[in-house]
């Protein structure tokens, strides 16, 4: 695959030093760059491949002094399996119904990701999400953004995901869902359909965003197999070590 830029020609940028949002006891720094509207595709493909994540018109990564405990990772999706447990959410999902719509925010999903923060991130960065907060996450984009949505049989919005569609897959920006219904275990079910989208188009990766083995928060990524990580420069396969099936 080629780019028509090299990251060398784009400006980067360091924020200062903050809290860890995944493990105690360390800060973060990231890498990031914004991304024109004249050629945000083209670079958010570049950029993802070498391990940034998208949001909204930027792009970053970590860059800490003193820590790599995050990877980018993706799914091989034409190798994907679902295990036991996977196979028990596809089915208490099955009756769901899911709609790609453009990236437009509205009061129907501030009203849904509203829910989602109050139950799952109370004390997290995007705490506190107004309206205009939550229209610039799904709006400002200078890339090829869906909301893939999930209603119930009473055609109630209980999931959705925002996305990205780059030149070798997809890549799950953000995902929210009603914590009422956590039984169904939305959250990796989304993850679940997307893989089976991206494999009924032939899309080889769906991407991830950060794997990081010792956060409860994201160490989930890696019940979903075979998952590569960013190693350097190379994607490798995360060893069997760390699997763990249901």
């Amino acid at each position: 695959m080629t780019y028509p830029l090299n990251p060398k020609q784009l400006q980067f940028f360091l924020t200062a030093p903050a809290p860890c949002p995944y493990l105690p006891d360390r800060e973060e720094t990231k890498l990031f760059t914004y991304l024109a509207k004249s050629d945000g595709r083209e670079l958010n493909d570049m950029l993802t491949s070498i391990g940034f994540r998208r949001a909204q018109n930027i792009s970053y990564r970590p860059a800490c002094a003193s820590c790599n405990a995050c990877k980018s990772c993706r799914i091989v999706t034409a190798d994907y399996q679902p295990s036991r447990s996977q196979k028990r959410i596809t089915r208490k999902n099955q009756n769901l119904i899911r709609s790609v719509k453009p990236a437009i925010a509205d009061e129907e999903h501030y009203a849904l990701i509203s829910k989602y923060l109050c139950a799952r991130h109370i004390s997290g960065g995007m705490e506190g999400m107004d309206e205009d907060d939550f229209a610039e996450l799904i709006e400002e984009t200078s890339v090829a953004t869906e909301l893939v949505d999930y209603r119930n049989e009473q055609d109630e919005l209980i999931a959705s995901a925002l996305i990205d569609q780059l030149s070798d897959g997809a890549s799950m920006v953000y995902s929210f869902f009603n914590p009422e219904f956590a039984g169904r275990s939305l959250g990796k079910f989304m993850i679940i359909d997307h893989i089976n989208r991206a494999k009924s188009s032939k899309q080889p990766y769906l991407y991830l965003g950060f794997w990081v083995q010792k956060s409860q928060k994201m160490n989930y990524k890696d019940q979903f197999t075979p998952l590569q990580i960013l190693q350097g420069n190379n994607w490798e396969t995360l060893g069997d070590q760390h699997y763990e099936e249901d």
